[in-house]
């Protein structure tokens, strides 16, 4: 038996759209992120983009279980003596309900720059409405 590997002229990307709205935030993430890479297609090659598009909206009404609001820190530091910054889940869902979501998908991609290429593939949306109408996204019920 044969080992198939993926051409580009083999993959066919799709584009999904997710509705986030009640999901809790890390199964979200994991089923994002296989979607991203591919590995839910009969082709996936690890060391390929067969991945597809992904478009999530309503990332404001997304959840978390236990006390993960006030307890989940997001450490950041600048490199200077004194640049530590922290931020807890809560604040960053008040700035910016996209980076959540976003960092969670991207802790869950390879660390390499075909992982960065995947996550410009993931479009996410604090509202209910997209900009990604033309490329016609089959909305996906997880």
């Amino acid at each position: 038996m044969k080992t198939i590997f993926a051409k580009e002229k083999d993959i066919q990307k799709k584009w999904h759209l997710i509705d986030a709205q009640g999901m809790v935030l890390g199964r979200l993430a994991t089923k994002v992120a296989n979607m991203l890479r591919g590995k839910d297609k009969a082709i996936f090659t690890p060391n390929a983009d067969c991945g597809d598009f992904v478009v999530i909206v309503n990332a404001e009404k997304v959840r978390v279980t236990g006390k993960k609001l006030d307890d989940k820190k997001y450490i950041h530091h600048s490199g200077y003596p004194g640049g530590l910054k922290e931020k807890s889940l809560k604040d960053i869902l008040k700035e910016s309900p996209e980076r959540i979501i976003t960092m969670a998908v991207q802790g869950m991609l390879p660390k390499t720059r075909l992982g960065k290429s995947q996550l410009k593939k993931l479009k996410v949306y604090s509202g209910a409405t997209h900009p990604h109408e033309a490329q016609g996204p089959e909305a996906i019920k997880i």
